[in-house]
């Protein structure tokens, strides 16, 4: 007969913590010193830290990524309360609480009347140094350094290692450097906008190579130039399969060419930052599409909705999101560029995560339909690009190996493939994996998209 082990100590519930410190900071604002109120929320918090403390020496409260931690263990504390604490507190520049044995009442309050105050104003000193100055002890205050992201964060090259298709190159090439000149503060060269925009409706647009690259999954860090020519181009694929004239393809190549214009006025560091930003990082980052729109009015020439677009295109198809312009729905061009880059921005890679496969950006498509994407655009896009576009790499049912060739519209999740060995040198020949057994059912169907092995020319696979 064995002896279970003992419990270990359950991990303390933060709800108390957080809703009352973030309720004890609000009444130090409002009231005086000494108010009933005051002294029955500030007893009701340190009854709580004093609970914990008794288990152990030092009570350690972290915001990492969003999360809380409480003694370096993950805690998900569910209700807009708490999530409206950590913002508070994040926004205030605080990550980290960390409460040892022996600290008083009068410590939990001077925190607060920190807190308090602390809204309002930059921190001038250390927060030690100004926790200390109003006599609190046992209480240490943080912000996290990127140690906890940073040094876990995957590194990825800011472009493809190779690039297929020449025109393709060529737009990225042209559009570094009308991202940098307007970065150092120089004009558009409108010029050079329309050039790379004939450039994509009239080869980029229709080049197998250049979509495989663009469609399937990014192993690099698509940087805005970068991000901003794949757009244009999804975007012209769908403007194409939705049946619009010429005159409005090439506005909306325009428009999503330029649509992220306004990251030239956001600092590097914050663009790619691993992990979530902070409550100011995020304010920053939602201003590009203000800061795109006012560049874009500057510039005679360009078309009239491409200002709309920079500045809309994080507005949902119902009128929420950013920037805030009331109950009014964003143009159809919008919505058809921010369709095209949701998609893009998931397939490829940040330096917080890797990038997510081209059929799960279409059900993260999908399910944002409706809501925040316009569902009928949606549909269109999915159909047009399918679940395993042209360049992703696959597994069969059969264990193959191969590379995505061609689509099939009237059968999309059956594509055509081209096989690989096992070191992916190409086997002779193409497999149409829409073929049916005598018996009526698929001869092969597509278990799973696979990341591409490091220097795996796709161009080979495309060629015929």
């Amino acid at each position: 007969m064995t002896t279970a082990a003992p419990a270990a100590d359950p991990v303390l519930d933060p709800l108390p913590l957080l809703t009352g410190l973030g309720s004890l900071r609000k009444l130090t604002g409002m009231y005086p010193p000494g108010h009933p109120a005051i002294a029955q929320k500030l007893g009701e918090l340190d009854a709580a830290v004093q609970a914990h403390l008794r288990r152990t020496d030092v009570l350690r409260l972290d915001v990492i990524h969003g999360e809380v931690h409480v003694d370096g263990l993950s805690v998900r504390p569910e209700g807009n309360a708490n999530a409206k604490v950590l913002e508070e507190l994040t926004g205030l520049g605080i990550d980290s609480i960390h409460i040892s044995r022996g600290v008083s009442p009068a410590d939990l309050h001077g925190l607060s009347v920190f807190l308090w105050e602390l809204r309002d104003s930059a921190v001038s000193a250390p927060m030690a140094v100004q926790l200390a100055a109003r006599g609190v002890c046992h209480i240490s205050l943080a912000r996290l350094v990127p140690l906890d992201t940073r040094w876990r964060a995957t590194s990825w090259a800011e472009r493809p290692a190779d690039v297929y298709d020449p025109a393709y190159a060529e737009s990225l090439d042209l559009m570094q450097g009308t991202f940098e000149s307007v970065q150092d503060g120089r004009e558009l060269k409108l010029d050079t906008v329309r050039h790379v925009v004939e450039l994509l409706i009239e080869k980029v647009s229709g080049s197998s190579a250049a979509l495989a690259q663009i469609l399937s999954v990014k192993m690099y860090e698509n940087l805005t130039y970068c991000h901003s020519v794949n757009v244009a181009t999804l975007s012209l694929l769908l403007a194409r399969s939705v049946g619009l004239d010429a005159q409005t393809i090439a506005a909306i190549g325009e428009a999503a060419l330029l649509h992220d214009i306004g990251k030239t006025r956001i600092p590097l560091d914050v663009i790619r930052k691993p992990g979530a930003l902070d409550k100011r990082e995020r304010a920053l980052m939602e201003s590009h599409t203000v800061f795109g729109a006012r560049i874009l009015v500057e510039v005679e020439g360009l078309r009239r909705l491409t200002p709309t677009v920079a500045l809309e295109h994080h507005r949902a198809a119902t009128g929420a999101g950013y920037p805030d312009l009331g109950d009014r729905r964003p143009h159809l061009m919008s919505q058809l560029v921010a369709v095209a880059d949701i998609y893009e921005a998931v397939t490829g890679a940040r330096t917080y995560q890797a990038p997510a496969q081209p059929e799960q950006a279409c059900l993260l498509l999908a399910r944002l339909a409706g809501s925040k994407l316009n569902a009928a655009l949606v549909k269109a896009f999915v159909a047009a690009v399918t679940f395993f576009p042209i360049g992703s790499v696959v597994r069969t049912n059969r264990d193959e190996t191969g590379v995505v060739v061609a689509t099939n519209p009237s059968d999309p999740l059956h594509p055509v493939i081209a096989l690989a060995t096992t070191d992916f040198a190409r086997v002779p020949g193409q497999v149409d994996t829409s073929l049916r057994e005598p018996s009526g059912g698929y001869a092969r169907h597509i278990v799973e998209t696979l990341q591409p092995p490091p220097g795996l020319d796709i161009g080979d696979f495309l060629q015929t």
